[in-house]
Protein backbone atom coordinates (compact mmCIF):
# COMPACT_ATOMS: atom_id res chain seq x y z
CA UNK A 1 0.00 0.00 0.00
CA UNK A 2 1.09 3.61 -1.20
CA UNK A 3 0.23 4.61 2.10
CA UNK A 4 1.84 5.72 5.75
CA UNK A 5 -0.58 6.75 9.01
CA UNK A 6 -3.70 5.35 6.98
CA UNK A 7 -3.58 7.85 4.58
CA UNK A 8 -2.09 8.05 0.65
CA UNK A 9 1.55 9.26 0.45
CA UNK A 10 1.53 12.53 -1.42
CA UNK A 11 4.51 11.64 -3.41
CA UNK A 12 2.31 8.21 -4.67
CA UNK A 13 2.89 8.49 -8.25
CA UNK A 14 6.65 8.99 -7.88
CA UNK A 15 6.80 6.19 -5.68
CA UNK A 16 4.81 3.89 -8.04
CA UNK A 17 8.10 4.43 -10.58
CA UNK A 18 10.64 4.17 -8.02
CA UNK A 19 9.01 0.60 -7.16
CA UNK A 20 8.84 -0.90 -10.28
CA UNK A 21 11.93 -2.96 -10.00
CA UNK A 22 10.68 -5.17 -7.18
CA UNK A 23 8.03 -7.06 -9.68
CA UNK A 24 4.74 -6.11 -7.52
CA UNK A 25 1.34 -7.66 -8.49
CA UNK A 26 -0.26 -6.18 -6.19
CA UNK A 27 -0.58 -2.23 -5.25
CA UNK A 28 -2.83 0.10 -3.04
CA UNK A 29 -3.98 2.95 -1.48
CA UNK A 30 -6.47 4.73 0.64
CA UNK A 31 -9.45 6.68 -0.15
CA UNK A 32 -7.74 10.04 1.53
CA UNK A 33 -4.62 11.53 1.49
CA UNK A 34 -4.47 12.59 -1.95
CA UNK A 35 -7.15 13.73 -5.12
CA UNK A 36 -9.79 11.91 -7.13
CA UNK A 37 -7.55 13.14 -9.79
CA UNK A 38 -4.47 11.46 -8.18
CA UNK A 39 -6.17 7.84 -7.51
CA UNK A 40 -7.05 8.20 -10.84
CA UNK A 41 -3.55 8.70 -12.59
CA UNK A 42 -2.39 6.33 -9.98
CA UNK A 43 -4.53 3.59 -10.70
CA UNK A 44 -3.34 4.31 -14.57
CA UNK A 45 -0.10 3.68 -13.09
CA UNK A 46 -0.67 1.20 -11.33
CA UNK A 47 -2.11 -0.97 -14.04
CA UNK A 48 0.59 0.17 -16.52
CA UNK A 49 3.26 -1.57 -14.07
CA UNK A 50 1.19 -4.86 -14.45
CA UNK A 51 -0.40 -4.54 -10.80
CA UNK A 52 -3.62 -4.93 -9.70
CA UNK A 53 -5.20 -2.53 -7.71
CA UNK A 54 -6.82 -1.65 -4.97
CA UNK A 55 -8.53 1.36 -3.07
CA UNK A 56 -9.33 1.37 0.99
CA UNK A 57 -11.63 2.82 2.37
CA UNK A 58 -10.86 4.76 5.78
CA UNK A 59 -13.40 7.45 5.45
CA UNK A 60 -15.19 7.63 9.00
CA UNK A 61 -19.22 8.32 7.91
CA UNK A 62 -21.55 6.55 6.08
CA UNK A 63 -21.48 9.27 3.31
CA UNK A 64 -18.17 9.82 3.27
CA UNK A 65 -17.46 6.25 2.43
CA UNK A 66 -20.48 5.86 -0.74
CA UNK A 67 -18.66 8.80 -1.87
CA UNK A 68 -15.18 7.02 -1.78
CA UNK A 69 -17.27 3.58 -3.78
CA UNK A 70 -18.36 6.25 -6.37
CA UNK A 71 -14.34 7.27 -6.93
CA UNK A 72 -13.24 4.12 -6.94
CA UNK A 73 -15.96 3.13 -9.43
CA UNK A 74 -15.13 6.15 -11.50
CA UNK A 75 -11.27 5.70 -11.71
CA UNK A 76 -12.06 2.04 -12.35
CA UNK A 77 -9.62 0.59 -9.67
CA UNK A 78 -9.97 -3.00 -9.60
CA UNK A 79 -10.55 -4.04 -5.86
CA UNK A 80 -12.35 -1.47 -3.56
CA UNK A 81 -11.82 -2.63 0.24
CA UNK A 82 -13.48 -1.63 3.61
CA UNK A 83 -16.16 0.35 4.57
CA UNK A 84 -19.41 -1.38 5.99
CA UNK A 85 -22.47 -0.13 3.88
CA UNK A 86 -22.16 -2.89 1.75
CA UNK A 87 -25.63 -3.01 -0.02
CA UNK A 88 -25.12 0.43 -0.92
CA UNK A 89 -21.68 -0.08 -2.25
CA UNK A 90 -22.46 -3.19 -3.60
CA UNK A 91 -25.17 -0.80 -5.79
CA UNK A 92 -22.44 1.76 -6.56
CA UNK A 93 -20.37 -0.69 -7.76
CA UNK A 94 -23.32 -2.76 -9.95
CA UNK A 95 -21.42 -3.23 -13.70
CA UNK A 96 -18.39 -1.46 -12.96
CA UNK A 97 -15.25 -4.43 -12.19
CA UNK A 98 -14.30 -3.65 -9.52
CA UNK A 99 -14.47 -6.07 -6.68
CA UNK A 100 -15.89 -5.65 -3.63
CA UNK A 101 -14.58 -6.79 0.11
CA UNK A 102 -15.93 -5.03 3.22
CA UNK A 103 -14.70 -4.58 6.75
CA UNK A 104 -16.22 -6.98 8.79
CA UNK A 105 -16.92 -6.19 12.44
CA UNK A 106 -17.06 -2.84 13.90
CA UNK A 107 -14.46 -0.36 12.53
CA UNK A 108 -14.18 2.74 14.73
CA UNK A 109 -12.31 6.00 14.13
CA UNK A 110 -8.80 6.76 12.01
CA UNK A 111 -6.48 5.05 12.32
CA UNK A 112 -9.22 2.37 12.35
CA UNK A 113 -9.48 0.18 15.21
CA UNK A 114 -11.71 -2.94 15.43
CA UNK A 115 -14.36 -4.07 17.72
CA UNK A 116 -16.24 -7.08 17.47
CA UNK A 117 -16.19 -11.26 18.33
CA UNK A 118 -15.51 -13.91 16.35
CA UNK A 119 -18.96 -14.97 16.23
CA UNK A 120 -19.82 -11.58 14.45
CA UNK A 121 -16.88 -11.60 12.17
CA UNK A 122 -18.33 -15.37 11.02
CA UNK A 123 -21.65 -13.82 10.99
CA UNK A 124 -20.78 -10.64 9.13
CA UNK A 125 -18.13 -13.05 6.46
CA UNK A 126 -21.61 -15.30 5.76
CA UNK A 127 -23.78 -12.20 5.14
CA UNK A 128 -21.23 -10.91 2.94
CA UNK A 129 -20.78 -14.64 0.58
CA UNK A 130 -24.37 -14.55 0.52
CA UNK A 131 -24.69 -10.98 -1.16
CA UNK A 132 -21.84 -12.21 -3.93
CA UNK A 133 -18.93 -9.89 -2.18
CA UNK A 134 -15.46 -10.77 -3.31
CA UNK A 135 -14.44 -11.32 0.16
CA UNK A 136 -13.55 -9.13 3.34
CA UNK A 137 -10.57 -6.75 4.42
CA UNK A 138 -10.35 -7.47 8.07
CA UNK A 139 -8.36 -5.35 10.29
CA UNK A 140 -7.48 -7.94 12.57
CA UNK A 141 -3.95 -6.87 14.22
CA UNK A 142 -6.41 -3.45 15.21
CA UNK A 143 -8.56 -5.38 17.04
CA UNK A 144 -9.53 -4.39 20.75
CA UNK A 145 -12.00 -7.49 22.15
CA UNK A 146 -10.49 -10.57 20.36
CA UNK A 147 -7.62 -12.33 19.22
CA UNK A 148 -6.44 -11.35 16.05
CA UNK A 149 -5.79 -15.04 14.73
CA UNK A 150 -9.38 -16.06 16.18
CA UNK A 151 -10.60 -13.60 14.23
CA UNK A 152 -8.98 -14.77 10.99
CA UNK A 153 -10.08 -18.17 11.26
CA UNK A 154 -13.65 -16.85 12.28
CA UNK A 155 -13.50 -15.00 8.76
CA UNK A 156 -12.24 -17.96 7.20
CA UNK A 157 -14.99 -20.15 8.41
CA UNK A 158 -17.66 -17.61 7.47
CA UNK A 159 -16.17 -16.90 3.85
CA UNK A 160 -15.99 -20.38 3.10
CA UNK A 161 -12.97 -21.75 1.16
CA UNK A 162 -13.76 -20.03 -2.37
CA UNK A 163 -13.87 -16.05 -1.04
CA UNK A 164 -10.48 -14.07 -0.63
CA UNK A 165 -10.08 -13.40 3.22
CA UNK A 166 -7.39 -10.03 3.11
CA UNK A 167 -5.74 -8.89 6.49
CA UNK A 168 -5.63 -5.23 6.46
CA UNK A 169 -3.18 -2.90 8.58
CA UNK A 170 -0.30 -3.53 11.10
CA UNK A 171 1.57 -6.09 9.83
CA UNK A 172 5.12 -5.38 10.64
CA UNK A 173 6.85 -9.15 10.75
CA UNK A 174 7.59 -12.60 9.35
CA UNK A 175 6.54 -13.66 12.31
CA UNK A 176 2.81 -12.11 11.51
CA UNK A 177 2.98 -13.06 8.12
CA UNK A 178 3.32 -16.72 8.34
CA UNK A 179 0.56 -16.17 11.16
CA UNK A 180 -1.88 -14.82 8.90
CA UNK A 181 -0.92 -17.86 6.48
CA UNK A 182 -1.65 -20.16 8.80
CA UNK A 183 -4.37 -18.69 9.75
CA UNK A 184 -6.13 -19.58 6.62
CA UNK A 185 -5.78 -15.73 4.87
CA UNK A 186 -5.29 -14.68 1.24
CA UNK A 187 -3.44 -11.74 1.48
CA UNK A 188 -2.47 -8.51 3.59
CA UNK A 189 -1.70 -4.61 3.33
CA UNK A 190 1.38 -3.48 4.43
CA UNK A 191 2.68 0.48 3.91
CA UNK A 192 3.96 2.61 7.40
CA UNK A 193 6.37 -0.61 8.48
CA UNK A 194 7.82 -0.20 5.05
CA UNK A 195 8.23 3.38 4.64
CA UNK A 196 9.44 4.24 7.91
CA UNK A 197 12.16 1.18 7.44
CA UNK A 198 10.71 -0.92 10.84
CA UNK A 199 9.88 -4.53 8.91
CA UNK A 200 14.05 -4.63 7.71
CA UNK A 201 15.42 -2.16 10.08
CA UNK A 202 18.92 -2.87 8.98
CA UNK A 203 17.82 -1.99 5.35
CA UNK A 204 17.78 1.69 4.11
CA UNK A 205 15.69 1.41 1.02
CA UNK A 206 12.39 0.91 0.55
CA UNK A 207 13.30 -1.24 -2.10
CA UNK A 208 15.27 -3.47 0.21
CA UNK A 209 12.23 -3.38 2.39
CA UNK A 210 9.98 -4.38 -0.12
CA UNK A 211 11.83 -7.38 -1.30
CA UNK A 212 12.08 -8.58 1.83
CA UNK A 213 8.25 -8.59 2.47
CA UNK A 214 8.34 -10.65 -0.39
CA UNK A 215 10.70 -13.32 0.14
CA UNK A 216 8.79 -13.74 3.60
CA UNK A 217 5.54 -14.75 1.71
CA UNK A 218 7.61 -17.00 -0.19
CA UNK A 219 8.86 -18.85 2.84
CA UNK A 220 5.35 -18.71 4.67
Amino acid sequence: MLTRDDRTVEDCLDLIELIRPVGLRHVGFKDIGVSPDVMKRLTKAIRAAGAISYMEVVSTTPEACLASARVARDIGVDRMLGGTEVDEILDVLEASGTEYYPFPGRPLGHPTKLGGTSAEIEAHCRAFTAKGCAGCDILAYRATEADPIDLLKAARRGLGPEKYLIVAGAITSAKQIRAVEAAGADAFTIGTAVFDGSYSPAKGSILSQLRDVLADCEAA
